[in-house]
């Protein structure tokens, strides 16, 4: 039984980006397949590398154009999370496993609506290359300044609202 699904709400426009949050959705989906603890634990370790690559990339790309460091700060809590659940899982605690099963959709779906959002609309404001890092449009001091974990269209809104 799937606890995810991939859907068009979940995609950023941005091609490596969207790729991982899928792979992500897939592992979370085989992870909660898994029927016994030892398949369970086989699947937190494999679903734990694919989140620290998916995470090192999207921080490598935050590190090269200076954007915020709140979603790093998220990034870094969750796999803590996620590594000392592991080490119950290892003593047995499986409820908690299935427990952060049940919490990694609603969490993936708001990180990506909020935070990877901003990313990504950021990202493409200055025309940012993934692939190679180079960043076609830089952003004045302002601009720079300016970026934030809040998606666009809510920050616009917060500061009307103001």
């Amino acid at each position: 039984m799937a606890v995810m699904e991939w859907t068009e709400k979940l995609q950023l426009g941005l091609g490596p980006m969207d790729e991982t949050h899928e792979e992500f959705v897939e592992d979370c989906n085989r992870l909660a397949a898994a029927p016994s603890s030892e398949a369970l634990l086989a699947e937190l370790d494999v679903f734990i590398e694919h989140t620290i690559a998916h995470f090192d990339q999207e921080n490598h790309w935050m590190e090269l154009v200076g954007f915020p460091g709140c979603h790093k700060a998220e990034h870094d809590r969750v796999l803590a999370v996620c590594k000392d659940v592991r080490k119950r899982l290892v003593n047995g605690d499986v409820a908690l496993t299935r427990q952060l099963i049940q919490e990694l959709p609603v969490w993936f779906a708001n990180h990506v609506e909020s935070m990877d959002a901003a990313l990504a609309a950021y990202l493409a404001s200055i025309d940012f290359d993934p692939a190679t890092g180079e960043i076609r449009n830089p952003p004045s001091a302002e601009e720079a300044e300016g970026a934030c974990c809040t998606p666009p269209a809510q920050a616009a809104a917060a500061s009307e609202a103001a």
